[in-house]
């Protein structure tokens, strides 16, 4: 008598889901889809042989938002027990979606838009865990022409020195600049040391002809602008 024959493989359940999940992305749009689908949808390439719903539920679980997930600290995500490669496929997605965002202000006007500014600003700071100073840069029509990380520091203090942020304006040839730190306390209320911080720096720009135009505390959930505090 020959072998009795193999019992066909049987299919894992999630393939089916899988491929039901990329028709609706593609036929009805990522609005169609809840984050965490939107997450298993990213998770697939990155782990081809399993059911990532459960996973995708509990980093969401985990890191509460998809903004703080795809900007966790890599060795956060490895702990949390993701892989190199599903790790690196968070981080490039968060890194993608803000150099996306920043290529969208460059050369505009910062009247026509400071809300995408703002919003730029709180997408590359509210998840910091230490306090990072941030400089824009504008030209004299006030069109932003660049931006950067000038210091980071720790939970609650970030060293700034005004001849560096000067130094760095007239080697960007900028007319006008915008700080930006951010709370990781949460509160964006200006300490007596931000408010002090922030005259000296007006103080070392002023004999340069370089404008102060704000100074933006990131907080968690709000935004403090000096301007609208009357503070500058």
């Amino acid at each position: 008598m020959g072998k009795p024959a193999s019992a066909p493989q049987d299919t894992p359940h999630y393939h089916g889901h899988r491929q039901r999940l990329r028709e609706r992305l593609l036929q009805a749009g990522p609005d169609a889809l809840q984050d965490y689908e939107l997450l298993e949808a990213l998770l697939f390439a990155a782990i081809p042989r399993r059911d990532v719903k459960p996973l995708a539920k509990a980093l969401l679980a985990e890191f509460k938002t998809l903004w703080t997930l795809v900007n966790a600290p890599p060795e956060r995500l490895l702990q949390f027990g993701l892989s190199e490669s599903a790790a690196s496929t968070l981080l490039v997605a968060g890194a993608i979606a803000l150099r996306a965002q920043k290529k969208a202000i460059i050369g505009g006007a910062l009247l026509n838009n400071w809300q995408r500014i703002v919003d730029y600003c709180r997408m590359a700071m509210a998840h910091e865990t230490v306090e990072q100073f941030r400089l824009l840069f504008l030209d004299r029509k006030n069109r932003l022409i660049g931006e950067e990380v000038q210091q980071r520091g720790t939970l609650d203090h970030t060293p700034v020195y005004p001849r560096e942020v000067v130094r760095r304006a007239l080697e960007i040839g900028a007319g006008a600049i915008v700080l930006v730190h951010n709370h990781p306390s949460g509160d964006p209320a200006p300490s007596r040391d931000d408010i002090a911080m922030t005259q000296a720096i007006v103080a070392a720009c002023a004999p340069l002809g370089i404008a102060v135009h704000d100074h933006l505390i990131i907080g968690h959930a709000e935004t403090a602008s000096f301007k609208a505090l009357g503070l500058l």
